[in-house]
């Protein structure tokens, strides 16, 4: 058997339905639209979320909240992250992205004062925690602030 020898069983299928091809197919005229009304018409369809006039469900509903569209997101650095550059001594903002740590630096880079640090590190950050910064510089580092 090959794949040209492939039919699909008998009944299975049907021919397409060809409309607007003359009056004489018994799908001309009209072409199974109907006689005037919306959907006969062109362009006569509407969006998915519409509700035959009805008030849509979008603005049916209450809203809640603000959503500030000022708002920065930072990437965040945690103090454990900062173990891969303990031989380094300083690390910049490239560096955080050359490692993968960072992947977008969005509205810039945070550092966190999540995990314990036991070396000095000179670290520049677009901004980061008060308690991130005691942690470094208890241990001898540096936090620089890049405005």
């Amino acid at each position: 058997m090959k794949l040209s020898d492939l039919k699909p069983v008998e009944g299975s299928t049907k021919k397409k339905k060809r409309v607007g091809r003359g009056t004489g197919s018994g799908h001309g005229t009209t072409a199974t639209y109907g006689h005037k009304g919306q959907r006969a018409r062109s362009g006569g369809t509407k969006g998915k979320s519409f509700e035959g006039g009805q008030m849509p469900l979008t603005r049916r509903i209450p809203k809640r909240g603000f959503k500030n569209p000022f708002r920065k997101e930072y990437s965040i650095i945690k103090i454990n992250d900062l173990e891969r550059f303990k031989e380094k001594g300083e690390v910049s903002i490239e560096d955080f992205i050359n490692s993968g740590l960072v992947k977008k630096i969005k509205s810039g880079i945070k550092l966190l004062s999540s995990g314990e640090i036991d070396f000095p590190i000179k670290v520049k950050v677009h901004k980061a925690s008060k308690a991130a910064i005691n942690k470094i510089k208890n241990c001898g580092g540096d936090v620089e602030v890049i405005g």
